[in-house]
């Protein structure tokens, strides 16, 4: 099977930035990290202690899932594939751009520590830049498409008011194009790609486009960082 393009683009990335031939900010997401304003509309906390699930897609997998692992209240995160109609999914395959899947993360929580509206402020201020159409950085394809895939009533509801009230107080300077859309399948991505960035903090690619969002998470969001990062993804 022939290698997509968007695997020949980041790692010829990597080649170039290891070699010093590009400088440090290429790549990084135009839109400079913030500190949003907390969502109007938002879950309560539960009142007891449990496990629910967001699914979230914003450019390559590995410096999302990096940022969530370091959000208190997160259980678990796993990168994978979400979004399309194939009912199976692999990173050629989805590399490819034909399938409609993008690179996604699962994020396991548990809902009396942290709000689905909590993760939705991590997602928008640190883990990707969402006024990005089909691309995050040096990523292109609608693979590295921006979208929030929800899971039930409640996450679709909370999620477009955020929305709505982000573009409605210009948070950012264009506006926002994440995709909103009912989840209907979560593909694990191959096992190489878990934990990429926590396994491979050396790689250019993850030192210039996703450990700086790890440090703003720490810098804008400091109640909801924690230094140390779970340890293992569902695989």
């Amino acid at each position: 099977m022939n290698v997509p393009v968007s695997s020949l683009l980041r790692a010829a990335l990597t080649a170039a930035l290891a070699a010093g031939l590009l400088a440090c900010n290429v790549g990084v997401a135009s839109s400079k990290p913030a500190a949003l304003p907390d969502p109007k509309t938002d879950a309560p906390l539960a009142p007891a202690k449990g496990s629910a699930t967001a699914v979230f897609a914003g450019g390559c997998f590995w410096g999302v899932e990096a940022v969530f692992e370091h959000v208190k209240g997160v259980k678990q995160v796993t990168s994978g594939y979400s979004g399309g109609d194939k009912d199976e999914a692999s990173y050629y395959e989805v590399g490819s751009g034909s399938t409609g899947h993008a690179e996604s993360v699962k994020v396991v929580y548990d809902p009396s520590q942290i709000s689905y509206g909590q993760l939705l402020k991590v997602f928008f201020s640190v883990a990707h830049d969402p006024t990005q159409l089909n691309r995050q950085g040096p990523d292109r394809g609608p693979q590295y498409r921006s979208a929030i895939f929800y899971g039930n009533a409640d996450q679709q509801r909370v999620a477009k008011a955020y929305i709505a009230q982000l573009d409605a107080a210009k948070a950012f300077a264009a506006p926002i194009v994440t995709q909103l859309a009912p989840l209907k399948a979560f593909y694990p991505a191959e096992a190489y790609h878990q934990d990429y960035a926590r396994l491979h903090p050396n790689d250019p690619y993850i030192v210039y486009n996703d450990a700086p969002k790890v440090v703003a998470l720490k810098q804008f969001l400091p109640g909801l960082y924690r230094d140390e990062a779970i340890a293992v993804s569902v695989r």
